[in-house]
């Protein structure tokens, strides 16, 4: 299983740019493997991203817009639902992850 974080590496937005580092430095500073997927840089990435994002996850209007998180190819969810989950102490079951032992991020 492998946590996969589509990102924008050139958003003109300062929200998701917070919002990419914010889930990035989580799972660097938990030592959680993930990949790092640039849909500015690579087409595929952003066609793949755009095209495996369920339909009720969808904005009204226009594209999804990172970051977004994927366990292999099972959609988990936007940075909103990665907060909730953090806030929750609920990461390691939103990531699909066996919380290690002693952890209190896994409860």
């Amino acid at each position: 299983m492998v946590i996969k974080v589509y990102i924008a590496s050139s958003s003109g937005s300062t929200a998701i740019k917070k919002q990419q580092q914010d889930v990035l430095g989580f799972l660097e500073a938990n030592k959680i493997e993930f990949e790092e997927k640039d849909i500015a840089a690579n087409e595929e990435n952003r066609k793949w991203m755009r095209e495996n994002v369920p339909e009720e996850s969808r904005p009204a209007s226009g594209n999804p817009l990172p970051p977004r998180l994927f366990n292999d190819s099972r959609y988990l969810g936007d940075y909103n639902a990665f907060f909730e989950a953090r806030e929750n102490n609920a990461v390691y079951a939103f990531l699909g992850l066996t919380a290690p032992p002693g952890s209190k991020v896994g409860e």
